[in-house]
């Protein structure tokens, strides 16, 4: 079986993500997406007050590979900059699976960038031999088929264990597993 383990780097004009979204992507089996995204957001970064545009985009294309950002073990930043007026950013991220959700947890290594300006980031990630099939289908309104999928999903809403949702990350987390259950019925 193939996995496909994609890197990215998207220059200050968003062109590969561009790409990405403007693309259909059928390629099975990536287990994970990595690199430089040049998008700077609070949603990754507590100094960036901001949330921006290209973020909505980065998790459209990473929703519709079904896939989840990870988070690190330990807060760093990922790209130093040279120049003193140029301020420290977190640009490189990760994109895991939500069955890979055990391994949600890269690191950041600032010491190891050498000659770099980038921080390298590491996971370590089990593939198993079991492929999990996924697909999309789209129902039509008001018939049969949308009653049943409505009626699954209202009881698989009211299963769901919200005892232990006491942060933003947390409820994303059960959110993006939630959602993957859905996409795969």
């Amino acid at each position: 079986m193939v996995h496909f383990l994609i890197n990215i780097y998207s220059d200050l004009s968003q062109s590969a993500l561009k790409y990405l979204n403007n693309t259909e992507v059928n390629i099975g089996n990536i287990p994970i997406i990595t690199g430089d995204f040049n998008i700077r957001d609070s949603v990754w970064d507590p100094y960036f007050p901001y949330h921006l545009l290209y973020n909505n985009i980065l998790f459209k294309v990473a929703n519709s590979l079904y896939l989840g950002l990870s988070k690190p073990t330990e807060y760093f930043l990922t790209r130093y900059s040279g120049n003193q007026q140029d301020s420290n950013l977190v640009i490189d991220l990760i994109f895991l699976r939500p069955e890979l959700m055990e391994h949600n947890n890269h690191s950041i290594y600032p010491n190891w960038k050498l000659i770099s300006n980038h921080a390298p980031l590491t996971v370590n990630i089990s593939i198993f031999k079991k492929h999990i099939q996924t697909r999309r289908q789209m129902l039509a309104i008001n018939n049969e088929e949308e009653e049943y999928f409505l009626n699954k999903l209202i009881n698989t809403i009211n299963k769901i264990n919200v005892e232990n949702i006491q942060s933003k990350e947390v409820l994303k987390s059960v959110i993006q597993l939630f959602t993957y259950y859905i996409d795969k019925t």
